[in-house]
């Protein structure tokens, strides 16, 4: 079975962390505010969602739960990649890994 990642940010660094996962046989659960940039990557991951990262139900709402490990790709707001973490860490995400500023 392949690890399941979810890459929160669709930037350059998330949207090339997306690739890279997806390239190397993994599930990839790619998370952006932006509808052009869910747009942009849907077609290579295993599901892209348009959401706030900083809501906790639509988090739990699209599975994240489930992911072995959840990338935080965030650079433009300090404050959100803060709070996701947080919700990452209390929903139950195994690993949290999020990109510094």
């Amino acid at each position: 079975m392949a690890r399941q990642f979810a890459v929160i940010g669709l930037g350059r660094f998330g949207s090339s962390v997306a690739r890279t996962l997806v390239n190397a046989g993994c599930e990839v659960l790619a998370i952006d505010e932006s509808e052009e940039k869910v747009k942009e990557i849907s077609d290579l991951v295993t599901q892209a969602v348009e959401l706030d990262g900083t809501d906790e139900k639509a988090l739990k709402a699209v599975g994240i739960e489930d992911v072995d490990v959840a990338i935080v790709a965030i650079a433009t707001d300090m404050l959100a990649s803060i709070l996701i973490t947080l919700l990452l860490k209390e929903i139950g995400v195994k690993e949290v890994v999020a990109k510094a500023l």
